[in-house]
């Protein structure tokens, strides 16, 4: 049998542009999709009176033969056969004879492909939620022992203020949050059908779009076909959200990466997620954070990607959108392993709470609550207490600790305004829980939003 479309042509297809013009050694993932749209085309063309109903039984008793064969490993996949579709509709042919060819009634391989990428990136919108929320989970269980450990919040890289680890984990568990959100925003937005739209103008067969639809559990239908057709917005929204979901473990990974570091000690990666060197017996590398941050940089080529490619095709259809789904494939795979092996990671995570004190102790972490005592307690303006701060941090650097070490004569010394209740307030502790407005590091707030996202996970 020739090229389901071949009846215009005189010559065969050379075997270079076969192999150069094929989609099917990668669309072939999409063989479930298909399968699931062709049989709800068929059953709506027979509701319509297009097809009887003995034909429509016949196509779908045929196709799901077809998808056992697959999943057996049964199918022979030929490249002559250009893509998934056509490997799928001739095998149909073979099985039931020309009644086959009648499911291409009112459709065409444009909105087809649009239909079965659709479905998949709706299907991998969910599988990537659950994996989100999964990771979700493992931060929320990881932070609750740690509302009161303390350890240095940072600007620039250099200590600030002393927050506590479960606060720190909770900033990022609220980006991780707003990814689940972005997918489950995206998953609504781009329940539409496609099929029914044929190569760009509609079909002059008397269709029903809307029963397709509710076939296929989409919320609507397509408003213009021309659109429809060339519409990749829906692969462009995974690949964002992809990209901002590997940011966000990529910001984190870093942030591991240099936790687990001689020169921080605040955490250790279990054996089970480690790696050695090869000349070096005394190594324990962070392999799995590395990995997370370069893969992030794989994504993000991905998006550009098919960025590039829609940037200035004209309508409709166009056979540069052949390119449309490698990189989405790809990504999706990238994000499914990164959340698994994040969250199987993180379960194992040593958390050192000393050395994260001991950092605490380095940088006078508490001098902005000496600052905003000598303004609340003693009535001094800002830029003035500012200065007596810095005054005072210079005499615990010229002695050799931090300032929260500092007596009360000392600091008195230092401006006699000063009363002995400061001593109180420049405690680590007392410092990380004066930060008790919303949504701040104190013990009390932390927990708040750990009270949060636990009630958000058994809601979810």
């Amino acid at each position: 049998m020739g090229k389901l479309w071949s009846g215009r042509f005189d010559k065969n297809s050379s075997k270079l542009l076969d192999i150069f013009n094929a989609s099917l050694p990668f669309d072939k993932i999409l063989y479930e999709e298909d399968i699931k749209g062709s049989i709800a085309h068929a059953t709506m063309l027979a509701s319509q009176g297009i097809l009887t109903q003995k034909e429509a039984d016949l196509i779908c008793d045929g196709l799901k033969q077809i998808k056992d064969e697959i999943k057996e490993g049964k199918f022979t996949f030929d490249i002559g056969d250009e893509d998934i579709h056509m490997s799928i509709e001739k095998r149909l042919i073979e099985l039931i004879g020309e009644i086959g060819g009648k499911l291409h009634t009112a459709r065409s391989r444009n909105d087809q492909v649009a239909l079965d990428f659709r479905l998949y990136v709706l299907k991998s919108n969910k599988v990537i939620m659950e994996l989100i929320k999964d990771l979700i989970k493992t931060l929320h269980t990881l932070a609750l022992p740690h509302t009161s450990t303390l350890m240095p919040g940072m600007t620039h890289l250099q200590h600030a203020q002393p927050i506590n680890f479960a606060y720190h984990l909770m900033a990022y568990i609220s980006m991780f949050l707003r990814d689940f959100k972005r997918f489950e925003f995206s998953s609504i937005e781009n329940s539409v059908l496609p099929l029914g739209c044929a190569a760009l103008a509609g079909t002059p067969h008397p269709i029903d779009r809307q029963k397709t639809a509710q076939l296929l559990g989409f919320e609507k239908v397509s408003l213009n076909c021309l659109d429809t057709v060339s519409d990749r917005d829906f692969a462009l929204e995974i690949l964002f959200n992809i990209s901002t979901l590997l940011m966000h473990i990529s910001r984190l990974s870093e942030e591991l990466i240099l936790w687990s570091s001689a020169e921080f000690g605040f955490v250790t990666f279990s054996d089970e997620y480690s790696t050695g060197s090869s000349i070096m017996p005394q190594k324990k590398n962070p392999d799995i954070p590395e990995l997370l941050r370069g893969k992030t940089g794989r994504v993000y080529g991905n998006l550009i990607g098919l960025l590039t490619v829609l940037k200035g095709l004209p309508l409709a259809y166009n056979k540069d959108m052949q390119e449309d789904k490698e990189g989405v494939f790809d990504s999706v795979d990238t994000a499914v392993i990164s959340l698994k092996i994040l969250s199987a990671s993180l379960l194992t995570l040593t958390i050192n709470e000393e050395a994260m004190l001991k950092a605490c102790k380095i940088g006078h972490l508490s001098a902005t609550d000496l600052a905003d005592y000598l303004v609340s307690k003693c009535n001094i303006p800002f830029r003035q207490a500012h200065h007596i701060t810095g005054r005072a941090v210079l005499v615990a650097e010229k002695k050799g600790c931090d300032l929260s070490e500092l007596s009360y004569e000392e600091l008195k010394e230092v401006d006699s305004r000063i009363k002995p209740e400061v001593s109180e307030l420049l405690t680590l502790s007392s410092s990380m829980n004066a930060r008790n407005s919303q949504g701040g590091t104190s013990s009390k707030r932390t927990k708040e939003q750990l009270d949060f996202v636990k009630n958000w996970l058994s809601e979810n």
